[in-house]
């Protein structure tokens, strides 16, 4: 009679588990950093079947939603993948009227537990109005640096570039070889005649645009073009060369990125590197390609993509060769180590669907006629 009785009683729990409806809010403290951070998931269904999500962490971004972009739910089974910040959340339900759930975020080398349940209106926690959206400095805009204050850097400051919420560039550790870069999109092969300090004096610079506003991409090189005539007294004139380069193109496979047109006038962001993983975001392939020509490849990148003004978020993971150590977080992997992820050609096919080929091309030179050390502030 035991028997009789134990094999409905079984098939009733494995079909309850099938039918289970995990859509809805989904919470839990992640310990990270000697801090409780609160996580919320909201769960519902898309459009064209199967399951989307937006994430919250209310300790750190308050009411800004991250968004998710894969969410699988094979029972007991829901995997979760966050492009936009280089994570990803894996749990299992824990009982079968799906209100609670066992699970592991990893956004590193780590896995760190993260429990989740099922919450109700009474129970949810409740999530800040997100922040108003930064202002946009106008289109027609052709700003300049209103202020600038430039200091030497320690010898081993690290390296930043960033813009804030109100316009204001932040640079740490930055080379004039880097300024150049990024403001004429161009490879250290395409500069010419750069002084012997070229690529090792290091500067911090605070600069505050004349313009309200987050300037685009275009309009922030401006600026930088800018500061390097009038404090660097960098004048140069073009020419043409014909070098190996680089080119991005789309694999066979097709692309594997997440689309992003929540900013299309903002700012990309670019975070990390090699194992660690690079966390992109707002990207076009141009933009792309450039980042790789600037930080991490030994060749000038072209754009071959077809892909023009789309944006994207990806995080992309490889092992770093002795080339490319500074956006690898340390020396290659070792050759036993089965689980360090692919070199960076390889990793770009398999993880975002693209390719990157040698051939040669014509590119423009910058040839430096002069410059000198930046005045005082």
């Amino acid at each position: 009679m035991k028997k009789l009785i134990l094999a409905p009683l079984l098939a009733l729990s494995a079909s309850a588990l099938l039918a289970q409806d995990i859509t809805g809010t989904w919470q839990g403290t992640l310990q990270a950093g000697g801090r409780d951070l609160r996580i919320v998931y909201q769960i519902s269904k898309a459009d064209a079947g199967g399951l989307k999500a937006v994430m919250f962490s209310i300790d750190q971004a308050g009411g800004q939603p991250i968004p998710v972009g894969t969410v699988t739910f094979q029972a007991p089974t829901l995997k979760m993948a966050v492009p936009a910040i280089g994570g990803n959340y894996e749990g299992k339900l824990s009982n079968t009227d799906a209100t609670a759930m066992t699970g592991t975020w990893t956004q590193g080398p780590a896995p760190l537990p993260l429990n989740l349940t099922h919450a109700t209106d009474k129970t949810a926690w409740a999530i800040p109005d997100p922040p108003a959206p930064p202002k946009v400095m106008a289109a027609d805009a052709k700003p300049s640096f209103e202020v600038a204050t430039i200091k030497p850097a320690k010898p081993d400051q690290g390296m930043s570039f960033l813009v804030n919420r109100s316009g204001m560039l932040n640079s740490t550790g930055t080379t004039l070889s880097f300024l150049i870069k990024f403001a004429y999109d161009v490879h250290p092969r395409q500069i010419s005649k750069g002084p012997a300090w070229f690529e090792t004096e290091k500067y911090d610079i605070t600069a505050k645009p004349d313009v309200e506003g987050i300037p685009s991409l275009p309009q922030l090189k401006m600026m930088v073009q800018k500061l390097l005539a009038e404090r660097f007294q960098l004048s140069f004139h073009r020419d043409k060369k014909e070098l190996p380069v680089y080119g991005l193109s789309v694999a066979k496979t097709g692309v594997k990125m997440t689309k992003d047109d929540s900013n299309p006038n903002s700012l990309p962001g670019f975070g990390g590197g090699g194992v660690r993983g690079l966390n992109v975001r707002n990207s076009t392939m141009e933009e792309f390609a450039g980042f790789l020509q600037s930080n991490v490849l030994e060749q000038p990148v072209v754009d071959q993509t077809g892909l023009a003004g789309a944006r994207y978020d990806f995080l992309l993971k490889w092992t770093p060769d002795a080339s490319q150590t500074a956006l690898g977080g340390g020396p290659p992997a070792a050759a036993s180590d089965v689980d360090a992820p692919p070199d960076l050609f390889a990793a770009v096919t398999q993880q975002l669907g693209l390719k990157i080929e040698s051939t040669k091309a014509t590119v423009d030179v910058l040839v430096i006629d002069k410059v000198e050390k930046p005045s005082d502030n």
